[in-house]
C-alpha cells in the first residue's frame, strides 16, 4: 500500500540547511498498525506529511496504490487525501461554532455528497466511536477525549483505506489517552491501516509494529511483542 525508497526531505531556514528526511526506505502493507516514533526533530512527523501528501520529498520515491506520488496532478492529490486518507491531529482541529454532526459530516461537502447523505454518514461515523448521543454538541460543550473521538469519526466517514494520526493522545490526559488507543485498537481489528506518530513509549507500543526515527533516519523497524492492549470499552 505505502512504499518509499531513500525518501530525503531538506528545509531551507535561512542560511540553515535542515536535513528533516535522510535516505528513507519503509514498505507498509494493507491492515497493518505502524507507529512512527523518535524524539523532536526526528523525522517522523514530515515522513507523515509525506505519506499523507501534505509534503513532498526533496528527493527519492512514494508510491502510494502502486501509484507514483510525484506524477499525480494537484487534484488527484487533493482527492486521494480527501478519500483515501482520514488525517487525526493532536489539536482535534474541529470548527468551534459547527456541532459535531457537521464537523464529521465536513469532508464530505468536498466530495459532493448531498445533505441527507452527509447527515446518515456523519451519524454512523458517530455511533462508529460511541458519540452518537453527542451529535449535536459544539466542540466545547464536549471533554478532550470526546472532541478527539469526534475528530476520529471525521477521518472515518470517507471510509479512507489509510488512518494517519499525527500525537493523536497529546493533548489528553493519561487515562483519555488510554482509552482513545483502545478506541483506534478497535478501528485496526475492523481492518484500518493505521499509522500514527508519537514521541510517547506507551503510545508507540499500542501499534503492532513501530518504525524509530532518529536525525532523519530509520534508526530500527521492528515488530511489537509487546503491545498494550485493554479490553476494548470506549468511555464517555
Amino acid at each position: 500500500m505505502i512504499e518509499t525508497s531513500h525518501l530525503a526531505r531538506v528545509y531551507k531556514m535561512g542560511t540553515n540547511i535542515v536535513n528533516a528526511l535522510q535516505d528513507v526506505t519503509i514498505s507498509i502493507d494493507k491492515g497493518e498498525y505502524v507507529a512512527f516514533m523518535g524524539p523532536s526533530g526526528s523525522g517522523k512527523s514530515t515522513l507523515m506529511n509525506i505519506v499523507g501528501c501534505l509534503d513532498t520529498p526533496s528527493s527519492g520515491t512514494y508510491r502510494l496504490n502502486n501509484h507514483l506520488v510525484s506524477e499525480m496532478t494537484e487534484n488527484q492529490l487533493a482527492e486521494v487525501r480527501n478519500k483515501e486518507i482520514g488525517f487525526v491531529f493532536q489539536t482535534f482541529n474541529l470548527l468551534p461554532r459547527a456541532s459535531a454532526l457537521e464537523n464529521v459530516a465536513l469532508p464530505l461537502i468536498y466530495a459532493g455528497y448531498g445533505k441527507a447523505e452527509r447527515e446518515d454518514r456523519a451519524m454512523a461515523a458517530l455511533e462508529s466511536v460511541n458519540l452518537a448521543d453527542r451529535y449535536h454538541h459544539k466542540p466545547n460543550e464536549l471533554s478532550g477525549g470526546q472532541r478527539q473521538r469526534v475528530a476520529i469519526a471525521r477521518a472515518l466517514v470517507n471510509n479512507p483505506s489509510i488512518i494517519l494520526a499525527d500525537e493523536p493522545t497529546g493533548n489528553l490526559d493519561t487515562k483519555t489517552s488510554y482509552d482513545i488507543m483502545d478506541l483506534f485498537q478497535e478501528l485496526h481489528d475492523r481492518g484500518n491501516t493505521i499509522i500514527m506518530v508519537t514521541h510517547e513509549d506507551d503510545i508507540a507500543h499500542y501499534a503492532h509494529r513501530i518504525i524509530r526515527l532518529r536525525d532523519g533516519l530509520i534508526e530500527w523497524d521492528k515488530k511489537n511483542d509487546t503491545i498494550n492492549r485493554r479490553p476494548a470499552v470506549v468511555h464517555s
